[in-house]
């Protein structure tokens, strides 16, 4: 109940911090994975290192500023696959990403361009074949600051943050699932929502983030960040035939944080 053989998936960021283990996931349950992201080398590597190791991946180019980008992707991807079984919208921008105060239309306007309307654009031009064929699986990659507020505290004096922009994106993301789940149920469409909590393997910078690190572990239950295989499972849970009758729902991927 967990195979996800020779189904076609696609994977938005999917040679990012997030996108490698989900991508790696995915195939390692049977999938021919589809990454895509603007940088069509680095996608094209990490591809050939997964066929290296018999798993099936292909690199592609993607824009999701751009909407001539999406359909000429879309419409490759069908054609040479036949179909797209499931869309994983993993990739976000961080570019325009600031506090309040210090935000200006331009940089709403470019961090939506992606996280947003890009993301909306593309689910857009996905599901219509998944519509035609009655037939697909959508799952968004949010954050616990889609199922909860910001706790700055837990920042100390490391001059971290969490952006405006990002807390209304990812809550924005839970929403539109629930009603991509209501409106395309009745086309056998299922959508569902992961929303991770601290990354380990994102913390490149231990040193300066000490303060949060330690904050961060004291205050979830598991006591830990999470890494590769905590976003692995849930990712093939609700891609694979086992959550079936599970759609429109947001799986908190966080050790606990969002408990309190």
């Amino acid at each position: 109940m967990f195979r996800i053989d020779g189904k076609v998936a696609v994977v938005t960021g999917g040679a990012g911090l997030f996108g490698k283990p989900i991508s790696g996931a995915l195939a390692e349950a049977g999938a021919h994975v589809v990454i895509a992201s603007r940088d069509q080398k680095k996608c094209d590597a990490f591809a050939a290192g997964l066929r290296e190791s018999g798993l099936s991946a292909v690199g592609m180019a993607l824009d999701l500023a751009s909407e001539a980008s999406i359909r000429e992707f879309v419409t490759t991807v069908e054609q040479q696959y036949g179909r797209i079984d499931i869309l994983v919208n993993n990739a976000v921008s961080r570019e325009g990403i600031k506090d309040l105060e210090d935000l200006t239309r331009e940089d709403i306007e470019k961090s939506a361009s992606i996280n947003t309307t890009g993301l909306m654009l593309l689910t857009k031009h996905v599901v219509k074949g998944m519509r035609e064929r009655e037939d697909g699986n959508i799952i968004n990659v949010s954050s616990i600051q889609g199922a909860v507020g910001p706790h700055f505290p837990v920042y100390g004096n490391t001059g971290m943050s969490s952006p405006v922009n990002y807390t209304y994106d990812k809550w924005g993301m839970v929403g539109f699932t629930k009603w991509l789940a209501n409106y395309y149920g009745r086309f056998n469409i299922r959508a569902n929502c992961i929303s991770p909590g601290g990354y380990g393997p994102g913390l490149t910078d231990t040193e300066g983030k000490k303060e949060f690190i330690e904050n961060y572990k004291r205050l979830t239950p598991l006591g830990r960040f999470a890494d590769d295989d905590d976003i692995k499972g849930p990712v093939v849970f609700l891609a694979a035939p086992a959550s079936a009758y599970i759609t429109g729902q947001n799986l908190m991927v966080d050790g606990g944080w969002t408990n309190w």
